[in-house]
């Protein structure tokens, strides 16, 4: 993980399923926000800030029925309060399954 670029892999679990059988949306909305809000977090807490998501937009293009989750984050702007993150989700054959757009809010912790 670095200040321009995240991954992150989960196995895919009866419990992220949806009752159709597949991944929940959710859970890569969730995988995206993770992984940029940290590489986020590990850059500006040295000059004493904090970050969390402020908004989340995914696009959904195929489903992910078993196998694993791929996430592979980049960095498109860093900004002085905000961050915005391309997130590509991809499965074992690396197909892209969801595209997420993350803003992450750069603070003062409270």
């Amino acid at each position: 993980m670095t200040d321009v670029e995240a991954t992150a892999r989960v196995a895919v679990r009866d419990e992220l399923r949806q009752p159709a059988g597949l991944v929940h949306g959710g859970v890569f909305a969730s995988i995206a926000e993770s992984i940029a809000s940290l590489a986020t977090y590990y850059a500006v807490q040295k000059e004493g800030k904090t970050a969390q998501g402020l908004s989340n937009q995914t696009s959904f293009m195929r489903p992910i029925v078993d196998g694993t989750i791929h996430a592979t984050a980049r960095r498109r702007h860093r900004g002085r309060t905000t961050w915005i993150w391309d997130v590509e989700i991809t499965d074992d054959q690396a197909r892209l399954c969801a595209l997420v757009r993350m803003t992450i809010a750069v603070r003062d912790p409270a």
